[in-house]
């Protein structure tokens, strides 16, 4: 009997989907352990079968892998509820947030967050996605706005079109930005990757 009750343990939670669906943030459940997606890419080689490059977390522990599966290879995707949580604060534990519904609080690894710590906001809504209560993934919003603390000075006559110069951002972060944005600017960049997006309205 036990073997129809496993069944049905593991039919609710994954689904087999193939490998060439998977995008960044999915779960995977492999060999029993899961793993949060960081980058997923199809590639189609001249001659070959396609594949799916696949670099994996694993949710337990943190350590990272990679994988290559046939597109059409059937992947365990792991079913997450995607929440809105509203970001609280960051300590020695990792990083703490509010479901705004139920006031449920959770607390998300630092290894979770991962890049995207910088960009976190008082307040911010992001997304969480929770496999059985535990947060596995955290998605922004694509943009941000913050000040850039430090960038070569605007100079007269650049036009716009020139190449972009290095600028550091109020949360530490690296990035470029157009020739006519100096000092105490706020722009918009894409939390992604830090990436200029344009000038702030505000």
């Amino acid at each position: 009997m036990s073997g129809v009750a496993e069944g049905q343990k593991f039919g609710k939670t994954t689904l087999k989907v193939i490998a060439s669906s998977i995008r960044k943030g999915n779960v995977i459940e492999q060999d029993g352990r899961l793993y949060v997606v960081l980058s997923a890419e199809n590639i189609h080689p001249g001659k070959g079968t396609p594949v799916s490059q696949i670099e994996m977390r694993r949710i337990g522990d943190g350590v990272k892998v990679s994988e290559r599966y046939k597109t059409t290879d059937q992947v365990e995707k792991a079913t997450v509820e995607d929440r809105n949580f509203n970001y609280l604060y960051e300590d020695g534990d990792g990083f703490h947030f509010m479901n705004a519904e139920t006031y449920d609080q959770v607390q998300v690894s630092k290894e979770i967050v991962g890049s995207s710590a910088p960009y976190l906001q008082e307040n911010m809504t992001v997304k969480l996605s929770m496999h059985d209560l535990n947060p596995v993934a955290i998605q922004l919003p694509q943009r941000a706005t913050l000040e850039v603390v430090e960038t070569e000075p605007v100079t007269k006559g650049q036009t716009a079109s020139s190449s972009y110069k290095p600028a550091i951002l109020s949360n530490g972060v690296r990035t470029s930005v157009p020739p006519h944005i100096g000092t105490g600017t706020r722009i918009v960049v894409m939390t992604e990757d830090g990436s200029y997006v344009e000038r702030a309205k505000d």
